[in-house]
């Protein structure tokens, strides 16, 4: 065991004299308690955007960074995300001094004949996605943004529309974005065709699944974009549809049985469970609690809705997410680029602004009149078969062991979504360098490596199944190398068994949940034969060999890999693994530093009965939904 000393008053002194990022976020000291404060985070997070506007007023550019799709498209994502806050802000009575600005924006931007035209849409593109939120803004306010115009700016914005939607949108909640574009249209007077609507309307009814859960297309992915994406866009129809009776009404119907599942990814301080892409939205992730209130839909007590909704603002306001001027930052946490995916831009993290939706109500709507509540949480683990996880709640954090999902699309996405757990408080850690195995974060992972500078994850499952808590994986880090893997959920900690079969001698490192570290190496580290620890000011984190003879260690990962710190440790396990088959016997914990952690780091629980659990899987096991998908090459 190795032990350093916390740090002195001096450098704690020292740096408080500096800058701190945190106050450049635009929530940093708003109470976040009533619908006033939720306006005024709105506004403080909207004005640092405003010298950024072209002098068109059409397009908005942040900084040099990109996505994979043009300028111009990028410029319209800056222009049209604030959009998703704005337009309920203003429906539901609340000042905004820039609608002028707004105007000539649309009105320059759909104009081929002005510099800051958006460009033609021609197949699918980046600019479908951002014509969503002008769509609604056009249904929920037009006398704001369409009947100001003269004519031949009306004719342009209406012809801009029209054309976008008559070309294929993406095989996932995309279809949602012309759906969005027909409300406004109709609002308007605009005539479309509407075969056009209703053909999408069915091709999404294809995404779902049961139990309230919708897959994002018809792919192994079921995360982040049911809640803020397929439920979002649902409820907003349900709120503003017409002649769609039956629609909407299974619309709400859905979006109630979702609501007692997913409110198991959030952990009793508001804070969500990292996993999957698109993070860089961050508070979009409260977006379906504030669409429930939009729709009417009291899928669980006002006050829980309520509840769910405030603390997870809250839970944003002490995190460094903003530049220096105020402005969004891609990255989750804090500002980092490692996690983003190919298609963020600079006004890409802007689409959290849809949280805001619940400003469109009244201040004497149960949803803002309803005292709120705690989250319900239970130490008990709560399976999801769709998404194929067990949920545990800890103090201040919600876990998830999970199997059944994959991304081979986006960066990262093995780390996004086929570690073996994820966590609100922990989040995850995306990797780096991919030769350099020694240094491998792996949190939440088992590595591998055939020569000590690659390694190889988990990617893909050949199968994944759950029985009643538990879950179990078989996959290949290789064509020749098997893994079974079981996720045993043991509160505080969890178990993971590993059956691997292999023709040749590998290394393998298992890693643990990351948590901050200190400056000048001040924690307590434990690196010992069968057990890697790590004890912050704030946390710790164990991982224990429950079969003993690996090596035990904490390692100080690289710099910004974690999502929300940008230094950690992480706890992990090393050793060899000889050709034939071998079976590694895990537990992992981390837990807020304090008396509790402490106990719990002396109850490691006993290692299960690889006979018992594939006896448990023989007589209850079912597939997890997102398994049930061919995969994508």
């Amino acid at each position: 065991m190795t032990t350093q000393l916390m740090p002195s008053a001096q450098s704690e002194t020292s740096s408080q004299m500096t800058y701190d990022p945190v106050t450049a976020n635009p929530l940093h000291g708003n109470p976040l308690q009533t619908r006033a404060d939720v306006e005024t985070a709105l506004h403080d997070l909207f004005n640092p955007l405003l010298p950024f506007y072209s002098e068109g007023g059409a397009r908005v550019r942040l900084d040099a960074t990109a996505g994979h799709f043009d300028r111009a498209a990028a410029d319209l994502e800056g222009f049209a995300r604030p959009l998703w806050g704005l337009t309920p802000l203003a429906a539901g009575g609340g000042s905004f001094d820039h609608w002028a600005l707004y105007r000539q924006g649309l009105a320059k931007g759909t104009d081929p004949e002005h510099p800051e035209y958006w460009g033609t849409i021609h197949s699918t593109d980046q600019r479908m996605v951002e014509l969503a939120a002008i769509g609604f803004t056009m249904r929920m306010v037009p006398q704001l943004v369409w009947e100001p115009l003269d004519q031949r700016a009306k004719d342009n914005l209406a012809a801009y529309l029209l054309h976008a939607r008559k070309f294929d949108y993406a095989d996932n909640n995309w279809k949602f974005f012309r759906i969005l574009v027909d409300l406004g249209l109709e609002e308007c007077g605009v005539a479309f065709d509407r075969a056009l609507t209703e053909q999408y309307l069915e091709e999404l009814d294809g995404f779902y699944l049961g139990d309230g859960w919708y897959r994002d297309g018809n792919i192994r992915r079921i995360d982040h974009y049911i809640p803020f994406a397929m439920h979002f866009y649902g409820l907003i129809y349900a709120k503003l549809a017409r002649g769609d009776e039956a629609r909407v009404a299974a619309y709400k119907e859905r979006a109630a049985l979702f609501a007692r599942d997913i409110r198991h990814w959030f952990d009793e301080d508001g804070g969500t469970l990292a996993f999957g892409r698109s993070l860089t939205y961050r508070f979009a992730c409260g977006g379906f609690w504030g669409a429930l209130a939009f729709a009417d839909v009291e899928a669980l007590p006002w006050g829980e809705i309520k509840g769910q909704f405030m603390r997870h603002l809250r839970w944003w306001a002490d995190k460094p997410i903003a530049n220096r001027d105020g402005v969004l930052s891609v990255g989750y946490g804090y500002p980092n680029l490692f996690m983003s995916e190919s298609y963020n831009s600079a006004g890409s993290p802007y689409w959290a602004l849809k949280a805001f939706l619940p400003l469109a109500l009244p201040e004497d709507h149960p949803f803002w009149s309803a005292e709120e509540t705690a989250a319900v949480t239970d130490q008990a683990p709560v399976p999801l078969k769709h998404p194929g996880m067990v949920m545990m709640h800890t103090p201040g954090n919600v876990v998830a062991l999970s199997s059944g999902q994959q991304n081979w699309q986006m960066r990262q996405g093995s780390e996004k979504y086929a570690k073996l757990v994820y966590s609100s408080r922990y989040a995850f850690s995306v990797e780096v360098d991919e030769r350099a195995y020694q240094m491998g974060a792996f949190d939440g992972a088992l590595a591998f490596s055939d020569d000590g500078r690659h390694y190889r994850v988990r990617e893909t499952n050949e199968v994944a199944q759950i029985a009643v808590t538990t879950l179990f994986a078989r996959w290949k880090p290789w064509s020749d190398v098997t893994v079974e893997t079981w996720l045993v959920p043991a509160n505080p900690w969890h178990i993971r068994v590993h059956r691997i079969t292999t023709p040749r001698a590998l290394h393998a490192t298992e890693g643990g949940f990351a948590i901050a570290r200190a400056d000048l190496n001040a924690d307590t580290y434990i690196d010992e034969i069968g057990r890697g620890a790590v004890i912050s000011a704030t946390d710790l984190s164990a991982i224990v060999d429950l079969a003993g003879g690996r090596e035990g260690r904490a390692h100080r990962a690289l710099p910004n890999t974690n999502l929300i710190v940008a230094k950690t440790v992480v706890p992990q396990l090393r050793g060899e693994i000889s050709a034939g088959t071998t079976v590694l016997m895990t537990a992992a914990m981390a837990l807020p530093a304090g008396a509790g952690a402490k106990v719990a780091l002396g109850q490691v629980p006993q290692a299960p009965d690889i006979a018992e659990l594939e006896a448990l899987f023989a007589r209850e096991g079912s597939d997890v939904s997102a398994i049930l998908v061919p995969e994508r090459f």
